[in-house]
């Protein structure tokens, strides 16, 4: 949503920063015009975030990247406007702004994107995009003290669609229907709703992976780490004692993306027929059968790489049990590669 420098590189950087963990997306065309991956980690917080960076920056030889925000002080609306052309767009945008975001006008960094302008009566949709500007100033700050610059912030559910889009692009047998994108992180997830691959509905669930290792630290008396590998790898033997005890967690998120469905549905012509799921938080054996079942809907796990090549000397088995929590850094990458 902020533009701040252009990069002399010939491959695009998307830095997706975690509460856990650090994604790096590394992109380039490759000599044939195919979009390619040339470089990417997962690296986990453990030291100060700053130095951190500074490892991620000297390992991967990183100058310029993209990043993103997200989280309470950042705002995403989906807004009906006259038909207007875009220069247009950029002075109404503040004035109509202050009707849907939460924030004094004087405290935010704010754009706009026409998502569809063919709307009845000569009306066109927009997507508008609000963040605060400290959040967006301490952002910048810290990626400058790792010794790198930023070319473009973005909200990191936008980027999630830009991935989405760009390796499912307006797939036939959905393009009339309305799917979910499920992107659930440490602490929170992230729902956008899109119909015809334009989002309708975004919002964030403080409902996340921590919650369900929780609930095994309590019920075999586990550390976090120990916890998180049954919780990724539970064995024969533990495997219905944790579905039993992650049920509760399940129903309140099941319940939270039900209400997100009746909303959009209330609104809409069209009902949501799939949800797409992604992220760290999702990487838990039985989620996917235990959404269908509560919520009597298809849920999968995408691949943000389906339309992305491998560089020579990408580690094919790393890159393979990694790619699901890639997508934002996918899709902040995309954001600026030539």
């Amino acid at each position: 949503m902020k533009a701040l420098g252009k990069a002399k590189e010939k491959y695009s950087v998307g830095l997706n920063i975690g509460t856990q963990a650090i994604k790096i997306a590394k992109l380039r065309l490759s000599k044939d015009g195919q979009m390619e991956l040339c470089g990417f980690d997962l690296v986990p917080i453990q030291l100060e975030l700053a130095e951190t960076l500074k490892k991620i920056k000297q390992a991967m030889d990183i100058d310029y990247v993209n990043t993103g925000v997200s989280g309470p002080q950042t705002v995403i609306r989906h807004i009906s406007f006259p038909k207007m052309s875009k220069d247009e767009l950029k002075q109404a945008l503040k004035f109509e702004a202050q009707k849907h975001i939460p924030f004094p006008m004087a405290e935010i960094n704010l754009d706009g994107f026409i998502l569809k302008d063919d709307l009845p009566e000569n009306k066109m949709l927009v997507l508008l995009a609000a963040a605060k500007k400290e959040l967006i100033s301490q952002r910048i700050k810290l990626i400058e003290e790792a010794g790198m610059r930023i070319n473009v912030i973005c909200i990191d559910s936008i980027a999630l669609i830009n991935a989405f889009n760009f390796n499912y692009p307006q797939d036939e047998s959905l393009k009339q229907k309305a799917v979910t994108l499920l992107n659930i992180g440490a602490t929170t997830t992230n729902l956008n709703i899109l119909e015809g691959g334009i989002p309708r509905l975004s919002r964030d669930i403080n409902i996340g992976g921590n919650n369900f290792t929780q609930r095994i630290m309590e019920l075999l008396g586990l550390d976090f780490k120990p916890a998180e590998e049954i919780k990724q790898n539970p064995g024969k033997e533990n495997a219905q004692k944790l579905l039993a005890a992650q049920e509760s967690m399940l129903t309140n998120l099941a319940s939270e993306i039900r209400t997100s469905f009746d909303y959009y549905e209330s609104q809409s012509t069209t009902s949501v027929v799939k949800i797409f799921l992604s992220g760290g938080g999702s990487n838990f054996t039985g989620l996917s059968d235990m959404l269908a079942n509560s919520l009597g809907i298809e849920v999968e796990y995408w691949d943000p790489l389906k339309r992305i090549s491998l560089a020579d000397g990408i580690d094919v088995n790393k890159i393979k049990s990694l790619s699901n929590q890639l997508a934002v850094a996918v899709g902040l990458a995309l954001r600026t590669i030539e």
